[in-house]
């Protein structure tokens, strides 16, 4: 099919000058930044701590297009407000994808062509988050095919062949073995690095300022959950690489924008093939400013979807654990650490708003227990990101999956049906829980 050229931008150079070209800035006071000051973050001079949220798909709702929905995005951005959510994790990259499951449109249609209305619609996400004094960290690859990510770009170049995730002729770990080939691949990292210079380098169209220059990015984060592999044999022989990528990655953002903090995206432990070696290499680079962990217990085995409530104790115990071993390394690093992604599916593996949520609403409360406990100690704890705001937004079909041409986008990627881990804006008890903890948090001054 050949692809539509109307609202897109055919190189990276044309996106720098629509978005920003790299030019003197004016001199600007770092109120309002979120630093690192003393291993911990701070903002304005005090303890910065918060509970937030993911919401990887803002910039589509703030697309001025027919995927677009700005009016649900204010609504949605205020509803958060509400609950005390002062962060939010946001996707800022999309490749088109092969793979059934994924997220259409996307920022890059193919190779340097861009989707403008999807860049502006970020420009829209952030200019309304900035209203509301909700502070955005920005992932800018992924490691899962349903955004594109990595395999995208190995397809792109012709690293393969490529395979979808989940694909039953190539079982686990084959896909995070491919997936991971990136960090070595100069051609498509060469791909990743033309959007990347361009994104932070960009100017927003809505407030005139350039992304640098604006406080409502607290960080970039290299991708969502990028790991050096899936299987020892491969991930130990790809580790030199996947370390160095991290390491230049961070530096090329830092040199291009040093004023916002950088971080990995990493699982922790569970992505870095259970090495705390490889966890402690990724985030001791200067140019990683704090650490991040994700808990998901469900996707690990630990809580058996099929057998939740006899499972849940045990499953609990090797939660709390996990977190304290993370705790552990950000102490042992003398940096922040924020668990940024962490979810339970509901009772009997439900999808539908309004359905039973005890399981969940527990392990919320563990999760936001724990963060809670290591702030009020003075740990390295800042903050935490559940996994994810649905909001408003509802499966289109009865078997609850994704399909290309849906916009009632919801937190659950395409990978998931769509309410798996989610929070509605009918789940009364679950946002009871966000809210409860959420004032916790900002209690403590």
């Amino acid at each position: 099919m050949t692809l539509s050229r109307r609202g897109l931008i055919a190189a990276a150079p044309a996106m720098l000058a629509a978005g920003s070209a790299i030019a003197a800035r004016p001199a600007q006071s770092q109120k309002r930044f979120v630093t690192v000051e003393k291993g911990r973050l701070s903002l304005d001079g005090k303890p910065y701590r918060f509970a937030g949220a993911n919401l990887w798909y803002g910039a589509w709702l703030g697309a001025s297009a027919a995927f677009g929905d700005l009016e649900r995005l204010k609504r949605e951005l205020d509803r958060l407000k509400s609950l005390g959510v002062a962060n939010l994790r946001v996707l800022g990259a999309g490749e088109r994808s092969p793979a059934k499951a994924a997220v259409s449109p996307t920022f890059q249609e193919e190779p340097g062509v861009y989707r403008q209305e999807l860049l502006k619609g970020l420009d829209v996400l952030l200019a309304e988050m900035a209203k509301r004094d909700i502070k955005a960290v920005i992932y800018v690859n992924n490691f899962w095919d349903w955004s594109g990510g990595m395999p995208a770009y190995l397809n792109w170049v012709g690293n393969g062949p490529w395979f979808q995730q989940g694909d039953p002729a190539h079982p686990w770990p084959e896909y995070p073995d491919y997936a991971a080939r990136f960090y070595g691949d100069a051609k498509a990292n060469a791909l990743f690095l033309r959007y990347l210079r361009g994104l932070v380098g960009r100017m927003n169209t809505v407030t005139g300022q350039a992304y640098r220059d604006d406080p409502t990015i607290m960080a970039w984060q290299l991708a969502n959950e990028p790991r050096p592999g899936g299987s020892a044999a491969f991930g130990e022989r790809n580790m030199a690489a996947f370390q160095q990528w991290v390491r230049d990655t961070s530096t090329i953002i830092k040199t291009l924008d040093p004023r916002h903090l950088v971080c990995t995206g990493s699982e922790g432990l569970k992505g870095c093939l259970e090495s705390e070696a490889c966890v402690v290499d990724a985030h001791r680079p200067t140019t990683i400013d704090y650490v991040t962990a994700h808990v998901w217990p469900n996707n690990w085995g630990w809580i058996d979807p099929k057998n939740q409530p006899a499972t849940y104790e045990a499953g609990e115990a090797r939660c709390r654990d996990y977190v304290a071993r993370h705790i552990a390394i950000a102490r042992q690093l003398n940096k922040p650490l924020v668990i940024e992604e962490f979810g339970l599916i509901r009772e009997a593996r439900a999808f539908a708003p309004g359905s039973a949520t005890a399981d969940k609403d527990r392990f919320y409360r563990t999760i936001f227990g724990l963060a809670l406990e290591d702030m009020k100690a003075g740990g390295p704890t800042a903050g935490t990101n559940f996994w994810a705001w649905n909001g408003e937004g509802r499966a289109q079909h009865p078997d609850a999956w994704f399909a290309a041409g849906d916009k009632s986008f919801v937190g659950d990627p395409p990978q998931e049906e769509q309410g798996l881990y989610g929070v509605f804006d009918t789940d009364a008890s679950t946002l009871a829980v966000i809210a409860e903890h959420a004032a916790a948090v900002k209690a403590l001054g």
